[in-house]
């Protein structure tokens, strides 16, 4: 299937892009990376990877600036539109362009977003999978989506992300990976009795990885099957694709994964579609005490919807 037209996009050059781009966005102090300590939790079979922050204060400085015009009665900018040029990597398709992660906790953090402004409480599109896939095709990652506030979704244009894989030192590529493995059968969907919420799993055959127009149609009727699964395949709206609840997506090339949330916070951890791969952020010493004591499986179960 022939997505775009070949002058916007040449397979190949992504990860040099990336690259590229990240040198020259730290050097003009456009990237502002959020440092962490890595600290690793055993919970329920799953190494969880847990970053405490060293210093929010660029992030704070920009929600503080961002509070300030609300309070006075401006438009909340919307950082992609315009988008901050110095962030740019890539065209991807008419529809969808790469950005950097402005603040970003891991490294070569990418956001894959619409080039006009589309609600992030939309239901995902064969255009959104078309241009994931396209990134995907180029290196080893994890794509995932934060479906409305609830979810952890911090912008209202939307946009999906993704992070190079390993994640981590600890063996496998992502600290949830064992547990999608071992799921059980479940129609042509899957689930695990590990994960005590709402969600469902499909496997990919990772070839289709190099066919992004075919991953895209394969993918997109299985994240339709997978909101139907969870309860949410109903619409919000009669005339609009609006999803009908918070939900998580994540998927790499060989696997998708769909959580139902039902809330954004535990105390004030907040947890996003990278808690369900196994990874968590704590802003500081008391939050990184609360995930020990409370453990990270306890914090997903309570942040994610009752199974």
């Amino acid at each position: 299937m022939n997505i775009i037209p070949e002058q916007m996009w040449t397979p190949g050059r992504l990860w040099s892009s990336i690259v590229s781009s990240t040198q020259h966005a730290l050097k003009t102090g456009a990237l502002m990376p959020i440092s962490t300590e890595t600290s690793w939790i055993t919970d329920s079979g799953i190494d969880f990877q847990i970053r405490v922050v060293s210093s929010l204060r660029h992030k704070r400085e920009a929600g503080k600036r961002e509070e300030d015009k609300a309070s006075a009665g401006q438009k909340r900018p919307n950082p992609f539109l315009p988008y901050e040029k110095d962030m740019f990597v890539s065209d991807i398709t008419p529809s969808h362009l790469c950005l950097l992660n402005k603040f970003n906790v891991i490294d070569y953090h990418l956001l894959i977003v619409t080039r006009e402004f589309e609600d992030q409480e939309m239901l995902l599109t064969l255009r959104d999978f078309e241009a994931v896939w396209m990134c995907m095709a180029e290196f080893e990652g994890l794509a995932f989506y934060n479906g409305g506030v609830v979810a952890g979704a911090s912008q209202p244009h939307k946009h999906l992300q993704m992070v190079p894989l390993p994640i981590g030192d600890r063996g496998c590529s992502l600290p949830i990976d064992p547990l999608i493995r071992s799921s059980q059968a479940d129609g042509l969907l899957r689930y695990s009795r590990e994960l005590p919420f709402i969600h469902s799993i499909a496997f990919l055959d990772r070839s289709i990885a190099g066919y992004p127009g075919d991953a895209a149609e394969v993918t997109h009727q299985l994240y339709r099957m997978m909101l139907k699964k969870t309860g949410l395949n109903e619409v919000a709206q009669l005339t609009e694709e609006k999803q009908s609840g918070p939900y998580n997506l994540l998927f790499t090339r060989d696997w998708m994964l769909l959580v139902k949330r039902s809330t954004e916070f535990f105390g004030t951890i907040s947890v996003n579609a990278l808690g369900f791969a196994g990874g968590l952020l704590a802003r500081d010493d008391q939050e990184m005490k609360l995930i020990r004591d409370s453990g990270p499986m306890t914090i997903l179960r309570h942040t994610a919807a009752a199974d």
